[in-house]
């Protein structure tokens, strides 16, 4: 039992850390990734993103099933609440209050909820070298990001969401999360 708790320890202070890296002053928002991420012949990243779920996660806050789950925390308007917002805006870089203006709540979890602030890594001479961009605050692979929102804080947690490859029952498996949402650039190796 000992084990599992500082297990459970170690992962929590693993996911604040990842959190606090993330200056929020260093946001180049969703149209600057645009820029260079809407290009077909590179996998049009953009639009991939657009119509997924992180795209639509402040819509999907106004909706009958977000105002429930909003409920559960106290919660009236989840669109305009922080408890919510931490992870249905990239605006709010998972705290509860606003914490850049560049971006707006409406635009949902964007690039760099997942990929880190991308003010020191944008510039293509960066991008084009993996290592430059992850020592500039690219987070790579971003499924190291996803456990800052997918996790049991949530309201609509579910302790048997996922089925491991081995059977094991779990409330997130990144691997099959990753699939619903991959939008590789087909010009980078990975």
């Amino acid at each position: 039992m000992k084990t599992i708790c500082s297990m459970a320890l170690i992962l929590a202070l693993s996911v604040m850390v990842r959190a606090a890296d993330r200056d929020p002053t260093n946001y180049a928002g969703v149209k600057m990734c645009g820029i260079c991420h809407k290009k077909d012949d590179s996998g049009n990243q953009l639009a991939k993103w657009q119509t997924s779920p992180h795209a639509k996660a402040f819509e999907l806050l106004g909706t009958p099933a977000g105002k429930e789950a909003g409920k559960k925390v106290g919660v009236d308007d989840p669109q305009k609440s922080g408890k919510c917002l931490k992870c249905h805006s990239t605006a709010y870089s998972f705290t509860e209050t606003c914490a850049v203006e560049k971006i707006k709540p409406e635009d949902g979890v964007t690039c760099e909820s997942c990929h880190g602030p991308g003010k020191n890594y944008m510039k293509k001479s960066v991008m084009e070298n993996r290592a430059d961009a992850i020592a500039d605050g690219l987070v790579y692979p971003a499924t190291k990001s996803c456990e800052l929102c997918h996790n049991d804080k949530s309201p609509t947690w579910k302790t048997d969401r996922f089925t491991t490859e081995d059977g094991k029952k779990v409330g997130f498996d990144v691997e099959q999360a990753y699939v619903k949402i991959k939008h590789t650039d087909q010009k980078v190796k990975h």
